[in-house]
């Protein structure tokens, strides 16, 4: 009913606007061959434009930076002169309107007052943000449209079916909405737009709408983008009519098969773009034929095979990007026959051999990208006729030698990768790095990952634009050039993994943020200047063994730390207090395994980043501070190997991140009581508390509470701190298969329970066979007392099993013969009996494995079992299915069932005897003798598919 009302009131006031200026407009028309904006559309704009506030802080894209175009629309002048506004010189009609970019914000309606201009002919709303609207019906009523432009508004829903109604459009842009276009609506557009060139569909989900249906699109049609449309199946053989076409961009969609040969038929292609699909095969020689192409684009799909002399004939070819498939062989010769091209990026492919020397006669390359292939050869000094190149990576190849000083002539190059190679030698005329002839204008060096050897020269910090600097994991030696610390536009140096020694010298240069020295050989204090650099993000300096002094409270100063790892040194005396709350953006905190003294940060504030904190191997005493539990963000927590003297923290359980928790080798006592939440430790994947003075039972209802224990996780990648500036990985020392053994890197698929060297009690707890991902469990030198249960059996990916030095009894249960990972067994020192398991792991286990025992028999100890005690072999599987009698029924049940079937004997035999074979007793006994036979034949067929012989 508001609607109505609405609508009825802009009519009246259209009308008595047009009433009262209806004589200016008349004598104005008289006087000037142009006519002014009829005064309907005037208010029609002035009120669409006052139904949109402006919302000048929403980030609106790179491209608006103007102020918006509506601001200078004012009541009484002529709105064709408007800024966006076009009219038609003749008749006075709006035609055109274009406000891209002019910062509207709000819902359109469909009632809005620019459906009144019905004489528009373009209509642009771009990068504007109408709140999810839905895309109106009302704008099939603009008839005369033959441009529309929704791009990048933030539309939402369905693609309204009367966008068809159309029928003069020759462009239509709406892409970067969050729009969905059914089957339906896809066809009635390309039935009714017979005039469309121009179709933008980017980002508009249409995953429900068949590739097949593209060849019913206008034969008009020049241009055709829809990316990441969501859409999926083969493409066609044939486009059909669209032999107009110049740009197709079908772009990270869900394609598959190979790639149509029917391309090579639309000869005024000039850009093509496949790429982050799933194509797959051969690039067919066809591709010859479109001899307009300027851009070709097929990364990230699955072709294989050479690369042959498809490219010969592209002479246009101005981007070509092949990266990201399985191409394979020798680059193709003819490529250097490709005069115009400026952009070439082969990466990530199965390339190899030599890169042939044609290639270096592209003298217009700008950007050349070799990496992650399989060349093997020297780097050629003929690099250095492709003058204009500013970016050039060859990393992650097996390219061999020196560093060639061809590579000098490149003076455009702001990016060189040379990473992940077998280089040997920096370049022998390192004084060209800068100068008039040198690589002055370069941003990034990369040369990690090599056999570098020799000292750093110091003629790299002549490189004044250098931004990045990775020298790592090379076999560089000799001290670190002071003259480094004072580059005016280092933000990254990268050192570590080196043979690097002597003292850190003073940074007189305040751009650095990150500095990674570690795993060097550098010695003596930090320079106080280290912790000034108001910059500084990550500050890594572990395992360099011999940098010694306390770490001033001034580094608390340090704003915008994220990753503080000084762990593997001799730093002593006590941390400051302030580390646990002098920024919400510090999230990884690494003192480990040096000489610190005193409590642990007891003051953690609330909102902090933490993530990672490790104070493992150091003096620390006291408790474990009660304000960690503000730390929610936290999943790596080691506090090992020191002096704490506390229970255990049962607060931890309310940190709903925890992955790793390390306690081991303190002086924790008390009993685990159990979880208070539900949910506690349920992301728990490593949990050592061992060489503790822990009691009381083992916490079962915390095993049930590790449910990422439960499911086995096959991700190969490591434990890390993530969605930082710099990404880190996660490192611990801890027992692994009986020896100390230092994790670098933390695969996010080990779980680990290590309880042992305590005093726990009771038995083992039947919640244990839930923890199905376990490697590695040791509840060894402690307490516990019963039976090895069987369901252990379930754990089957234990690689290391250790319940020694306890007061378990009984036999080793069959079951354990299944664990086929196990490499590592210890029943040592326990009271077990009977004899040992044969089969599969259980025969390459050593007397080690089970000495101290007295009672158990059989290999590898020299104690033989009695023939009533015969080694157990891995059971059958008829022994597997009555092993429920034998588990199941005890000597009580037996004893009963006895009884109870010497009662029914003796009262049959009474009535067998009176009735002299009754026909009906003979009749059941025989019929179940029958049954029991054929089960017992059942039994022991083979089963599931078992072999046949």
């Amino acid at each position: 009913m508001m609607g109505s009302e609405l609508l009825l009131s802009q009519i009246l006031c259209l009308l008595f606007f047009h009433s009262h200026f209806q004589p200016s407009l008349s004598s104005s028309n008289f006087s000037s061959p142009v006519q002014l904006c009829p005064a309907d559309q005037s208010l029609a704009l002035l009120q669409f434009n006052d139904s949109f506030p402006i919302m000048s802080s929403f980030l609106w894209g790179e491209d608006c930076y103007q102020q918006p175009k509506t601001v200078g629309w004012r009541v009484g002048t002529d709105c064709c002169s408007w800024d966006g506004v076009i009219c038609n010189m003749k008749t006075g009609h709006v035609i055109g309107l274009d406000l891209g970019c002019s910062m509207l914000y709000g819902t359109l309606h469909s009632s809005s007052t620019l459906f009144f201009l019905h004489h528009l002919q373009k209509l642009d709303l771009s990068r504007n943000n109408f709140n999810g609207s839905l895309i109106s019906s009302s704008f099939g009523q603009l008839l005369h449209l033959t441009h529309l432009n929704l791009n990048s508004s933030n539309f939402a829903g369905q693609v309204p079916p009367e966008i068809s109604h159309l029928s003069r459009l020759a462009s239509l842009d709406l892409s970067e909405n969050k729009l969905m276009l059914e089957p339906i609506s896809f066809n009635k557009l390309a039935q009714n737009l017979t005039q469309l060139k121009e179709l933008y569909l980017n980002t508009v989900n249409m995953y429900l709408v068949v590739p097949s249906s593209f060849m019913n699109l206008s034969s008009s049609l020049t241009s055709l983008q829809l990316r990441y449309c969501e859409l999926q199946g083969e493409l066609p053989f044939s486009l059909g009519k669209l032999k107009q076409l110049e740009y197709l961009d079908l772009a990270s969609n869900h394609f598959i098969g190979p790639m149509p040969g029917d391309f090579a038929n639309h000869t005024r292609l000039a850009w093509l773009d496949l790429s982050g699909n799933s194509f797959q095969g051969h690039l067919p020689f066809s591709l010859g034929n479109l001899k307009q192409l300027s851009n070709l684009r097929l990364s990230s799909n699955k072709f294989t095979g050479q690369i042959l002399n498809q490219f010969s004939n592209l002479t246009q070819l101005i981007q070509l990007d092949l990266s990201h498939n399985r191409f394979d062989g020798q680059i193709s010769s003819s490529l250097g026959s490709l005069e115009k091209l400026n952009f070439l990026d082969l990466s990530s492919n199965n390339f190899s051999g030599k890169i042939p020397n044609s290639l270096f006669n592209l003298t217009q390359l700008t950007w050349l990208d070799l990496s992650h292939n399989n060349f093997n050869c020297h780097i050629s000094s003929s690099l250095g006729n492709l003058e204009k190149l500013n970016f050039l990576t060859l990393s992650f190849n097996d390219f061999t030698g020196k560093i060639p000083d061809g590579l000098y002539n490149l003076t455009q190059l702001t990016w060189l990768d040379l990473s992940n190679n077998r280089l040997i030698g920096l370049p022998s005329q390192m004084n060209r790095l800068s100068g008039l002839n040198g690589l002055s204008g370069l941003n990034i060096l990369l040369l990690s990952d090599n056999q570098l050897i020799g000292p750093i020269p110091s003629q790299i910090s002549r490189l004044s634009r250098l931004s990045n600097l990775d020298l790592s994991h090379n076999l560089l030696n000799g001290t670190i050039p002071s003259s480094l610390f004072s580059m005016p536009s280092l933000h990254l140096l990268s050192l570590h993994n080196n043979h690097l020694s002597g003292r850190i010298t003073p940074f007189l240069s305040n751009s650095l943020q990150y500095i990674d020295l570690s795993h060097n050989k550098l010695y003596g204090q930090i320079p106080p200047s280290l912790f000034k650099l108001e910059k500084l993000t990550v500050l890594m300096l572990s395992s360099n063994d011999k940098l010694t002094g306390n770490i001033s409270s001034v580094i608390c100063k340090q704003k915008f730390l994220e990753i503080l790892d000084l762990s593997n040194n001799s730093f002593s005396g006590f941390i400051p207090q302030c580390l646990g709350n002098f920024s919400d953006n510090l999230s990884v905190l690494n003192l480990g395994v040096n000489n610190f003294q005193g409590n642990i940060p007891s003051v953690y504030s609330k909102g902090n980043s933490l993530r990672c904190l490790n104070f493992n191997g150091n003096q620390l005493k006291g408790v474990i501070p009660p304000s960690v539990i503000n730390c929610v963000n936290l999943e790596f927590l080691d506090l090992g190997n020191n002096m704490i003297d506390d229970t255990f923290p049962s607060f931890l359980e309310m940190l709903p991140k925890l992955e790793v928790i390390i306690l081991r080798s303190n002086k924790l006592h008390g009993s685990l009581k159990g979880p208070i939440a539900n949910d506690s430790f349920s992301k728990l994947k490593i949990f050592d508390l061992s060489n503790n003075n822990l009691s009381g039972p083992l916490p079962t209802e915390y095993f049930n509470n590790f449910k990422a224990m439960m499911s086995v996780d096959h991700d190969m990648d490591y434990m890390r701190a993530r969605n930082l500036s710099f990404s880190y990985v996660y490192s611990v020392i801890m027992t692994w298969k009986g020896l100390e053994i230092e994790f670098t890197k933390i695969q996010i698929a080990l779980t680990i329970l290590d309880l042992s060297c305590n005093k726990f009690t009771g038995k083992i707890p039947e919640s244990l066979r839930k923890l199905k991902s376990l490697i590695q469990l040791n509840l060894s030198h402690n307490s516990l007392i019963g039976y090895i249960q069987p369901s252990l059996g379930n754990l089957t990916n234990l690689e290391s099993l250790d319940l020694s030095s306890n007061m378990l009894a009984g036999r080793i249960p069959q079951q354990l013969v299944d664990l086929t990972f196990l490499e590592v067994l210890n029943f040592s020192y326990n009271q077990l009996e009977g004899s040992i398991p044969l089969g599969k792991q259980f025969n390459t286990f050593e007397h080690g494995s089970y000495e101290g025992n007295l009672k158990l028999c059989g290999l590898p100890l020299k104690v033989k079992c009695n023939n009533g005690d015969g080694q157990q072999r891995p059971p059958s599987n008829f022994e597997k299915e009555d092993s429920m009698f034998e588990e199941g029924f005890g000597w009580k049940a037996v004893a009963m069932g006895y009884g109870c079937g010497l009662v029914f004997g003796v009262s049959m035999g009474y009535v067998v005897f009176r009735t002299r074979k009754p026909a009906w007793f003979v009749k059941m006994v025989e019929h179940g003798g029958h049954q029991n036979t054929k089960r017992l034949r059942r039994k022991n067929a083979p089963r599931n598919g078992g072999r046949r012989h």
